[in-house]
């Protein structure tokens, strides 16, 4: 599973839509839509890093490497 499957995963789990992370985290709609289209891991870690705090969650838990979502809390 690549980076991004984890991401369009928990954006769609809570109901998140493509053009309401754009307007949030500045990173532009096009993206999500590339990522549905063709997943990667690829990511720049800026990006990364806005899409956390966002989902209130840690960067590990976005690319799979933990089930536990509030690791950075810890």
């Amino acid at each position: 599973m690549e980076h991004s499957d984890y991401i369009l995963k928990i954006m769609d789990e809570r109901g998140i839509t493509s053009y309401r992370m754009a307007k949030v985290t500045g990173i532009s709609e096009s993206t999500f839509g590339q990522w549905r289209k063709n997943p990667s891991s690829n990511i720049y870690s800026g990006n990364l890093v806005l899409i956390a705090d966002y989902l209130d969650c840690s960067v590990d838990y976005l690319l799979g490497r933990t089930d536990d979502p509030t690791l950075h809390r810890k």
